[in-house]
């Protein structure tokens, strides 16, 4: 962190234009950029939990998400390096501070990190609305990426490809689909569950 500026020293108005928003809260830090993890990296763990995002692009998305993962244990998330929301001040407030905690790598090809995560000995499952499959009859333990695609449009074909399995969420309402950051937290949540039922 390089500097701290509050209300105690600041007027209000000035916090909002350093912070670039009224919603300061009353106070504004000046921080080093966000120390991405090697995607490659995250591999290492042998019975690591990943989450890797296919084009999510709404900050606030992916702060929700990595919330959600930090809180079920999750290794790291994998995010693509273009076309998609980065940790910004937007999803650090969104991740309750989550990011902070958890690592985020950015890949160049998500697709190809795919595959290094299957040479990896990872199952690769990807999260889709029409797939055939229920995410609770897939086994989540082990080394594991749950992939999930974008607000719009899901998985891109070539990312759905590069999927073992394709899970979907079973919806009873009227709205078909869930939101990419509440989806991630049932299929992160069953998977917390299987592993900590195997490790008893």
């Amino acid at each position: 962190m390089r500097r701290v500026w509050t209300t105690a020293e600041l007027p209000a108005a000035e916090l909002a234009r350093l912070a670039g928003s009224p919603d300061h809260q009353g106070i504004v830090a000046e921080v080093d950029p966000y120390p991405y993890a090697d995607p490659i990296g995250l591999l290492e763990r042998p019975n690591g939990l990943l989450v890797a995002l296919d084009q999510v692009q709404d900050p606030r998305n992916l702060g929700a998400l990595c919330r959600s993962a930090e809180a079920a244990g999750a290794t790291g998330v994998v995010i693509p390096a273009r076309r998609s929301a980065a940790v910004t001040a937007v999803a650090c407030k969104a991740s309750g501070g989550a990011v902070e905690h958890l690592s985020v790598a950015r890949a160049p090809n998500l697709a190809d990190w795919l595959r290094a995560a299957k040479d990896a000995g990872a199952w690769v499952y990807g999260a889709a609305a029409d797939a055939a499959t229920p995410y609770e009859t897939a086994d989540f333990t082990g080394k594991v990426v749950l992939v999930l695609g974008s607000e719009g449009s899901g998985l891109r074909r070539r990312v759905a490809e590069s999927c073992d399995l394709l899970v979907s969420i079973p919806v009873r309402g009227r709205v078909g689909s869930l939101n990419v950051s509440a989806a991630a937290a049932i299929l992160l949540f069953e998977a917390a569950r299987q592993r900590g039922k195997r490790q008893r």
